[in-house]
């Protein structure tokens, strides 16, 4: 990548552009219609407020936007998501790039990646997980260059998805055995 990525939080101002997005044919294909700018705004002027337990960042290329990324605390995420989870520091994320022609470049794991350790920069999060459609080939690579390991096939109120996780990467050599 020629430039570094970055995330800055979403704004309200924002919601006419991610509607837009939202609305490409490419972004469409996994995250479905998304309907009016009214129902964006409903959906997603929430995550913009301070507390929020999901919180959404408008991804820059140098000063470029590129994409669209969100975080969320998985445990009591509720309506029926992850109501197993008992770690506090678990972490949820989606992701989209907003521009068709960037696909299958390797800027969507670039941008995953940069996500992941910017996450890991709170000493609270644990792990970093994702749940793409196990029919999303091209966003499980992604997520497998990115650092994500495959878990398991699971049912989600979205219906099928592969759970993925990202550990927090170790700096420190494992102690050998003896």
């Amino acid at each position: 990548m020629n430039q570094q990525i970055s995330f800055r939080p979403l704004i309200p101002g924002d919601l006419p552009l991610l509607h837009e997005w939202l609305s490409r044919p490419h972004v469409v294909e996994w995250w479905g219609d998304p309907g009016p700018l009214s129902e964006v705004e409903s959906d997603y002027l929430p995550i913009t407020e301070p507390g929020s337990k999901t919180r959404g960042y408008i991804a820059l290329q140098g000063e470029e936007p590129i994409g669209f990324i969100q975080s969320y605390v998985v445990m009591g995420s509720g309506d029926g998501w992850w109501e197993d989870e008992s770690d506090p520091g678990a972490r949820g994320t989606d992701q989209f790039l907003a521009h068709a022609d960037q696909l299958g470049r390797g800027l969507g794991s670039a941008m995953v990646r940069a996500f992941v350790d910017l996450c890991f920069t709170d000493p609270a999060v644990t792990r970093v997980q994702t749940d793409p459609s196990p029919d999303n080939e091209r966003a499980i690579r992604g997520y497998r260059r990115s650092g994500f390991i495959d878990v398991r096939e699971v049912v989600t109120p979205d219906g099928p998805a592969l759970l993925m996780i990202a550990n927090r990467r170790s700096d420190a050599a494992p102690e050998p055995s003896r």
